[in-house]
């Protein structure tokens, strides 16, 4: 079974090929990394209101775009969302508090 995420970060990749004008998500990756950074801080802007407001379906639809724009984002940066799952599976059953001292 394929997952939604597994499915977005496909479609992310097929679409860093793309023309412009036709896929808003190689339009996005045209303008830049930064570009790309400043829609994830505005999606999270909006889910954090959201959230503010306990507005549950609101939250969920900006939720979405939060992780849509964040797969973008890690696109422009040459990420995979493969690379970030490992690193959570990396810190699978490391105590947040430990995981963090770790960074140092």
């Amino acid at each position: 079974m394929t997952h939604a995420i597994d499915r977005l970060a496909a479609t992310i990749a097929e679409r860093k090929s793309a023309d412009a004008d036709s896929s808003w998500t190689a339009k996005l990756l045209s303008k830049g990394a930064d570009k790309c950074a400043e829609k994830f801080g505005e999606e999270s802007i909006e889910a954090i209101i959201a959230c503010a407001k306990d507005d549950r379906e609101n939250l969920t639809y900006e939720a979405a775009d939060v992780i849509y724009h964040l797969g973008v984002m890690l696109a422009a940066r040459d990420i995979t969302l493969s690379e970030v799952m490992d690193e959570l599976d990396r810190r699978a059953g490391v105590s947040g508090i430990a995981e963090k001292a770790s960074r140092g």
